[in-house]
């Protein structure tokens, strides 16, 4: 069996070839995906991908801030492994890369939101990860 490797994808090729491992997560159209990762890459998101050999198995999406409440802080936007490899460990391999590079840079805690209706995501978190449940996040639409 090929080796897992994460890599940081920084092109707009790379970007490319993740779009089909994105749109599990986000379905979305490519140009609109293509178009929001141009520009929020320009904002600070890194987006990384997990590989088995040269297949995309899984990527995640981060940014690391600062806030009054955690400090300098990673937080993940988007963690999806590919369908047909879930339940392989690649999404907490993947997780632990991202803990791990966030870390590295001064980082003092990692955060994400997740769909209340994403129960098998949660138990994967909590059991699996050991993330703590503490809060609620909250929106609003401002354009109904």
């Amino acid at each position: 069996m090929p080796e897992t490797t994460v890599t940081e994808l920084t092109t707009e090729v790379e970007w490319r070839a993740a779009y089909p491992v994105m749109a599990e997560l986000r379905p979305i159209p490519e140009e609109q995906y293509m178009t929001y990762l141009r520009t929020m890459a320009d904002e600070g998101y890194r987006l990384f991908g997990l590989f088995e050999g040269d297949d995309l198995l899984a990527v995640g999406g981060v940014r690391i801030s600062t806030t009054f409440y955690h400090g300098s802080h990673i937080w993940v936007y988007d963690l999806v492994t590919r369908e047909d490899r879930r339940s392989e460990g690649h999404g907490e391999t993947l997780l632990a890369h991202l803990e791990q590079w966030g870390a590295d840079r001064g980082c003092a805690v990692i955060e994400l939101a997740s769909g209340l209706w994403r129960d098998d995501a949660h138990r994967f978190y909590e059991n699996r990860m050991d993330y703590e449940r503490y809060c609620y996040t909250f929106k609003k639409d401002l354009h109904e």
